[in-house]
């Protein structure tokens, strides 16, 4: 009955005849697809589709006229104005008047060029051109909100604004593009809201978060948040401008990794972090600050592995503008900032991309191409074009507008293979029948190909656990194209000979040697990450063998040689504390360690080896080239003894390690040049918490050939202990 009243009120009106009685029905039902062919002006008439309101009326010139409702459901419709443009004013029940401009009077709203680029899949601004923006148009401020969702029946965008009822504000297809858009007037930055969607079955699906969303409620809340549109006043551009040269290959470069949410208890959000962070990092003297990943995700627990919100900053640790000044603050006292960022996979929380417009979208529909069992996380599928330009530019994001100096890429093997972590039969091979992820390795080349292209100077780091060659051999010959690749290998290698008891090392000398056989097949970085000390790993500290003392002692030795080791460093929170736990993620780190001079002296060698990492060339320059290392001692497994040589030019270093609990005196060392050689560093110091046995500071080199060089030192090597020494005129020595 009220179908036939609608039909004959219309009739009575004139109205156009292509509004049929179905179509009418699907929009108050919320399920017609192109809202924009019923609402708006149209010959000669407005409609309007209120559910709940008592009147509806269309103001121009001064002159309201009431809108006869034209079906129960809230739908009315009349007269438009004969000229000029008009609002809306409704009245709800109780007595609230609201005045609007009509979201379905506004054009299309993606330009041309955007629609292309979003159809052919290389739009790099993608943050500009979905998700929600606050903007003018006509000079009407709004919101436009455009999602990508090519096989829904139906989209519209929900909130506050309009009691998250999906039949008030459902979005108009550009179907060239798959894109839902919607201008809807009077809404700003803070709106909070999701996307109900139609599923191309017709199957109503659970509200979703915006993929593109640039700004997102805390959890365990899903909602998206419209972001301020104003750029961040930034001050850093000296610091981007000399960039490239702080983060070369031959320059000296220092991580520090931080989980931000619990490195010190208390400091919650970004403002607060940024107070005591940045000027310990910078006293400790290190290069870099290397943050798990920040982008929004739901549960904590996963440290931000799993997330789902790759344009927004954690909403846990404040708005997107505190992020940014963290930023801005490190760059002011000369720390670069690299960010853990995730390509492999995504939760499946309801909320998020999975089955995004009710089919696999994001993701592979097969799970064997499409599901992690290791993770319960869904793989997201990278011979898909718009899935690859959603992920590159979620990588531009970050370097770009939020100035972030490098991303470290997490599980890039998982992405390399198509049978990782799968068995036999679980797995689907490549269109050669082989177990390589050949969209992956696509993926990958031209993200990094991308983003060296626009972001001169930042870093690409894989997370690489295998041994696929070229990582970061250029993409023009062939490799992938990454700046650094996580040496995993050395890592346990160097952690297994470490955690063994003294007595048993000289078995296993070759742990400790092998790394330097292939030390410059790729640019490495040494990692000691969070990995290494969670899931029952025990701390750095609690892997060292021995009493308390032998522990710390093990563990200087570890980190002297990580920092004179070929390659770049990177060393977990807590490491310098000589944490004696593993990291928990729900507390912040044993800050009151320090009150013992113990563990405060191992903070102090790290301090001192930052320090001289950055003052030797020889420590850093050749990290990347065989010229710039040579062993001196490395066969003498019997002592668990090892020298070799760090050069750049005309500097060289010399470090000497004895990892027995043996002091050695007299062991004498070949060298290539004469005269006294510094003591420059001694883990056994007093200072860090050691035996205090050394050199006294210097030692003078004899005209005696040992190990194939004119001069020898005889040095006492304490227990446990780690030298590096350096020729008081560096410049008397010559490659």
């Amino acid at each position: 009955m009220a179908a036939r009243a609608a039909r004959r009120a219309a009739r009575a009106r004139g109205e156009d005849r292509a509004v049929s009685a179905p179509a009418i029905e699907a929009l108050v039902a919320g399920r017609h697809g192109d809202p924009f062919a019923l609402l708006g002006p149209h010959a000669g008439e407005v409609r309007h589709f209120a559910p709940g309101a008592e009147r509806v009326e269309v103001v121009a010139g001064g002159v309201a006229v009431a809108l006869p409702l034209i079906h129960p459901a809230g739908l009315f419709g009349g007269p438009a104005p004969s000229a000029g443009g008009y609002i809306l004013r409704i009245r709800w029940p109780g007595g609230v008047i609201q005045e609007t401009e009509d979201p379905y009077a506004f054009g299309l709203l993606l330009g041309e060029m955007d629609v292309y680029l979003l159809a052919e899949g290389t739009h790099r601004e993608l943050a500009s051109a979905l998700g929600a923006r606050a903007m003018t148009i006509d000079g009407i401020p709004g919101v436009r909100f455009a999602v990508w969702a090519p096989n829904a029946r139906r989209v519209s965008v929900v909130g506050d604004f309009n009691c998250w009822d999906g039949r008030r504000h459902p979005m108009r297809l550009r179907r060239e593009a798959g894109v839902w858009e919607l201008f809807v007037p009077r809404l700003g930055p803070g709106t909070r809201y999701m996307y109900e969607i139609i599923g191309a079955d017709g199957t109503m699906l659970p509200l979703k978060a915006d993929p593109l969303a640039r700004q997102a409620e805390a959890a365990p809340a899903t909602a998206s948040i419209v972001a301020d549109p104003r750029p961040f006043a930034w001050t850093d551009q000296a610091w981007m401008a000399g960039r490239a040269a702080r983060q070369a290959s031959d320059a000296p470069i220092t991580v520090y990794e931080v989980h931000a949410e619990s490195w010190m208890e208390g400091v919650g959000d970004w403002d607060r972090l940024t107070e005591r962070l940045v000027p310990y990092v910078a006293g400790m003297g290190f290069t870099h600050v290397e943050l798990l990943p920040v982008m929004e995700h739901p549960f904590r627990g996963s440290w931000g592995y799993q997330p789902l919100g790759l344009f927004a900053p954690c909403a846990r640790l404040g708005p997107p503008e505190g992020f940014a000044r963290f930023v801005d603050r490190c760059h002011a006292a000369g720390i670069g900032v690299i960010l853990d960022w995730v390509p492999a996979h995504f939760p499946t929380d309801a909320h998020g991309m999975g089955r995004f417009d009710g089919t696999a979208l994001y993701e592979h529909a097969d799970p064997r191409e499409g599901f992690h069992r290791d993770w319960n996380t869904l793989i997201y599928n990278f011979g898909r074009h718009e899935v690859r330009a959603f992920l590159i530019a979620s990588a531009l994001h970050w370097l770009e507008h939020f100035h972030a100096d490098g991303l470290r890429v997490d599980a890039v093997a998982s992405m390399l293979y198509r049978d990782y972590s799968r068995r036999e039969g679980e797995w689907v091979p490549n269109v050669h029948g082989g177990r390589e992820n050949l969209e992956a390795v696509s993926f990958l080349r031209e993200l990094n190909a991308t983003v060296h292209a626009r972001c001169p100077g930042a870093l690409m780091i894989a997370e690489e656990s295998t041994a696929w060659p070229g990582v970061t051999h250029p993409t023009e010959h062939g490799g992938l194209g990454f700046d650094l690749k996580w040496n995993m290998g050395w890592m346990h290698d160097t952690l297994h000979y470490m955690s063994r008891d003294p007595a048993h090392r000289k078995w296993h000398h070759n742990e400790i040697t092998f790394g330097l056989v292939y030390a410059w097949s790729e640019r490495f970085l040494l990692p000691l990450s969070h990995d290494e000390v969670v899931h029952g790993k025990g701390s750095l500290y609690g892997k060292m063998p021995g009493d308390d003392w032998q522990k710390r002692a093990n563990l200087r030795a570890l980190l002297t040689l990580q920092w004179t080791h070929p390659g770049k460093k990177l060393l977990f929170m807590g490491g310098e504390l000589a944490q004696p736990t593993e990291w928990n993620h729900d507390t912040g780190l044993p800050w009151h360690l320090l009150d013992d001079p113990r563990h405060a002296g191992v903070q102090r060698l790290v301090r001192d080896l930052n320090r001289i990492s950055r003052t030797l060339p020889a420590l850093h320059r050749a990290d990347t080239t065989h010229e710039g290392f040579a062993w001196v001692v490395g066969d003498d497994a019997a002592q668990s003894v090892f020298a070799f040589l760090r050069r750049a030019g005309g500097d060289l270093a010399l470090v000497v390690l004895n990892l027995t609990p043996v002091p050695r005196l007299d062991y004498r060392i070949g060298v290539p040049c004469g005269g006294v050689w510094r003591e420059v560093l001694n883990s056994d110091a007093g200072a860090y918490g050691g035996s205090n046995l050394g050199n006294g500071g210097a030692v003078h080199a004899t005209e005696a050939h040992a190990h194939g060089h004119p001069h020898m030192l005889s040095l006492t090597l304490p227990p446990l202990g780690a030298l590096i020494l350096v020729p008081e005129r560096q410049a008397a020595w010559q490659t």
